[in-house]
């Protein structure tokens, strides 16, 4: 079988199992030719790990019962996506509101700022720049079709 066949598969696989929990979403899968699947989901109010382990069974089951890998040669992990990966769905720019984000643009112009706004359409950032008096907020309206990458960062 094909790796998009068997991605196919296991996403179909897959979203009938969230569709038991509506907080519960899938962001990414990928088969690396050793066999190893390694899925992204995410949940609007956080992914507990109880959760990803849950999944992970109930997964690695029907992957078994469905024989997607007839000789039991496979591995899975589901996590969720790390902070250092950019976000690739609407939800999760939803989820991050309020966050710290960098953007990547198609051009290669950067935008550092608070992720303040997302519609169907747009994201708004809110970047600082100067200080005390002298700070200036700045709102960046940044089209969905312009972004390359955004990502979360980590303020200390």
């Amino acid at each position: 079988m094909a790796g998009e066949a068997q991605i196919q598969l296991i996403r179909d696989l897959l979203e009938e199992m969230l569709s038991d929990d509506p907080d519960c979403f899938l962001v990414d899968i990928r088969i690396k030719p050793t066999n190893n699947i390694r899925v992204a989901v995410d949940a609007d109010k956080g992914l507990p790990i109880e959760k990803c382990v849950s999944l992970n069974r109930r997964l690695y089951k029907k992957i078994v019962e469905g024989e997607i890998y007839p000789d039991g040669e496979f591995s899975l992990e589901i996590s969720s996506p790390g902070l250092d990966e950019p976000l690739k769905m609407h939800r999760q720019y939803l989820k991050n509101i309020g966050r710290s984000v960098e953007v990547l643009q198609q051009d290669g112009q950067k935008t550092e700022g608070t992720l303040t706004g997302v519609t169907d359409e747009y994201i708004l950032v809110n970047s600082t720049s100067g200080k005390n008096k002298k700070q200036v907020v700045t709102e960046h309206n940044i089209p969905f079709v312009n972004i390359k990458s955004t990502t979360i960062q980590i303020k200390f």
